[in-house]
């Protein structure tokens, strides 16, 4: 057997016994830039930045306060953002 495969079958029954004695999986969490934060480096208004994200105004104040949490998508794209701000410009 292809030893790629003996590795990958390994961890695939070490994952299985883990399961069974109810050990969790490892889980990584990812820090959310802050929504205000992001939007001030690219240099938009709430209502620029909420349609670029395309999300409503509120639903971005709410972001940037912290009663609520982006999703999936619009968290990728506040951390490009914050990482390269000149890349959402070039779309506004």
């Amino acid at each position: 057997m292809d030893p790629d495969m003996q590795a990958f079958q390994a961890e695939l029954l070490e994952a299985v016994r883990d399961m069974k004695v109810g050990r969790a999986a490892r889980t990584t969490q990812v820090e959310v830039p802050n929504a205000a934060d992001a939007r001030a480096r690219v240099g938009l208004s709430q209502s620029q930045f909420a349609t670029l994200l395309g999300v409503s105004v509120r639903t971005l104040q709410n972001w940037e306060q912290g009663r609520s949490q982006p999703s999936g998508a619009a968290q990728t794209l506040i951390r490009v953002a914050m990482t390269a701000p000149q890349v959402l410009r070039a779309v506004a």
